[in-house]
């Protein structure tokens, strides 16, 4: 099955920025690319500019999400991963880094930084009860379900 499609304007900053594709037929997400130098510190966090404007359909979100890559070799991941973009943020993406690892982390114009994930948005309608059905479960939090 084919997966569903949807039209997402984009507006660049410069003509020099690539616009995000998807890297293979299978790929769930597209690469969000740096628009900066920077050096992140082990520790610290940026905010680096993609250089991208988004208008996405309503009734669908952009993910920001670490690449896998940069976490398992670089210990680079994104702190609010994921991030949301909402449909109706017209303001430039901008992806926020953290360096978990203990080198410095140098990034350069054109760096893939982060991945972006289109999903459907379902909003939900608040109802005011009582008391909440009873479940097996109940109140139990973390761990609560055992360790495997």
């Amino acid at each position: 099955m084919a997966a569903e499609e949807i039209t997402v304007k984009i507006f660049r900053e410069a003509n020099t920025i690539d616009i995000p594709s998807y890297a293979t037929p299978g790929s769930s997400g597209v690469d969000l690319c740096s628009m900066m130098y920077c050096i992140i510190k082990p520790g610290d966090q940026a905010l680096i500019p993609t250089g991208i404007r988004l208008e996405i359909p309503e009734g669908y979100e952009a993910q920001i999400r670490p690449r896998s890559g940069l976490a398992l070799n670089k210990k680079i991941t994104i702190p609010n991963s994921p991030g949301t973009i909402d449909s109706d943020y017209r303001g430039e993406i901008r992806v926020l880094l953290r360096n978990d690892g203990e080198d410095p982390f140098t990034l350069v114009f054109g760096d893939r930084i982060a991945q972006m994930v289109f999903a459907p948005v379902v909003r939900a309608k608040f109802e005011e009860v009582k008391q909440l059905n009873d479940t097996k479960r109940g109140t139990g939090g973390f761990g609560s379900t055992g360790r495997r």
